[in-house]
């Protein structure tokens, strides 16, 4: 079992708070698909997470992030002029990971004395 180190664990809980701010906007860029200033903040905010995500240490979050990035650059590129299920099902995959992620940080308690 790793040594519990609470310092990196509350950085860790600060870096997934703003990955879910960044889920969050990006699914809203998703939904603005046809703008391409949103394709380009989907693609800057999906960077962001995959550099962060890999130097915590969260090797799923960089690699969905990661995805996320090379679709939005296609799209940008002209490549893929439509938003597809795949794209949408990494930003479902890369939120379902931050909360799973968050969860083993702060686990809820077996039960509740009441």
């Amino acid at each position: 079992m790793p040594a519990i180190d609470p310092e990196l664990d509350e950085l860790r809980r600060e870096f997934l708070a703003e990955a879910t701010e960044k889920v969050r906007e990006m699914q809203s860029s998703l939904d603005s698909a046809h703008d391409s200033d949103a394709i380009d903040r989907l693609g800057y905010l999906s960077h962001q997470l995959k550099g962060a995500g890999g130097s915590y240490g969260y090797e799923r979050i960089s690699s969905e992030a990661a995805e996320i990035e090379k679709a939005a650059e296609k799209i940008a590129a002209g490549e893929g002029a439509e938003i597809n299920g795949s794209l949408q099902q990494h930003v479902i995959n890369l939120r379902a990971e931050i909360e799973k992620r968050r969860r083993e940080l702060d686990p809820a308690p077996a039960s509740r004395a009441s």
